[in-house]
């Protein structure tokens, strides 16, 4: 199953296929269609969205992207599979006056957490009880990487002209206090590092790593997160046969 959304701009028309749920309607566990998602939210698109079932696939959509996963779009006919293009492409077609800029102003944001999700997936992935506890020391590694960049103050946050000195962040997200490009790839990532661990391995993110749960909780108050995330359910049946029991 997909979800097909159409946007409107002008007189041009696109579309984005993306992954869809279990029952074929809700929303499917893609962190990289949430990317998407979130970006086309933050920006105030007006969106519609309907599934469309690949197994009674329309005859116009037979030969769109074969071979191609979703998500993927297509504009003014022409296909874009690549999911960094394709972010690229919205930031630049849907760009001010009339929409706004998410580009991360410090480039350190955009790298924060990047090698997360691949520590998750081969902790996640392994099934030798004998590994467990080096692939989860380099998975809490990295978290505790990306915590340490969230609590630290960025150069904006530093008044050099105060006598007092800002030792902690009181930003909400990675690059302030709003969502940018950034938090749109990470955090989809990360939720489902969060529901996947606890649920096949008993992980829980440290508590002491404050700069994570508060930024994932502002995440949870955020419809363009939450309105465009899969059920935790929806995360764990996704990763029901990729979880591997630790078997000896």
């Amino acid at each position: 199953m997909f979800l097909k959304m159409t946007i409107k701009k002008r007189k041009e028309a696109g579309f984005l296929y993306d992954t869809a749920g279990s029952d074929g309607e809700s929303i499917g566990n893609c962190p990289f269609s949430q990317r998407l998602f979130m970006i086309l939210w933050l920006k105030g698109v007006v969106f519609n969205v309907t599934t469309v079932d690949l197994k009674r696939k329309p005859a116009d959509l037979q030969n769109l992207a074969p071979g191609t996963h979703p998500p993927f779009i297509t504009f003014n006919s022409e296909v874009k599979t690549d999911v960094n293009k394709i972010e690229e492409f919205l930031e630049d077609v849907l760009s001010p006056p009339k929409y706004i800029k998410l580009g991360a102003r410090h480039p350190e944001s955009n790298t924060a957490g990047m090698d997360i999700f691949a520590k998750f997936s081969a902790y996640i992935k392994n099934s030798k009880p004998d590994g467990n506890e080096a692939l989860e020391r380099g998975l809490l590694k990295t978290l505790q990487k990306l915590d340490e960049y969230l609590r630290s103050p960025l150069p904006d946050e530093i008044d050099h002209n105060s006598i007092e000195d800002v030792k902690v962040s009181n930003r909400k997200f990675l690059d302030g206090d709003e969502m940018t490009l950034a938090d749109c790839n990470l955090l989809p990532k990360l939720h489902i590092v969060k529901v996947v661990t606890k649920k096949y391995r008993g992980f829980e993110i440290p508590k002491e790593m404050t700069g994570i749960w508060k930024y994932l909780n502002n995440a949870y108050t955020r419809e363009e997160f939450t309105n465009t995330c899969p059920s935790d359910n929806e995360i764990e049946i996704a990763y029901a046969d990729v979880a591997k029991r630790l078997v000896k």
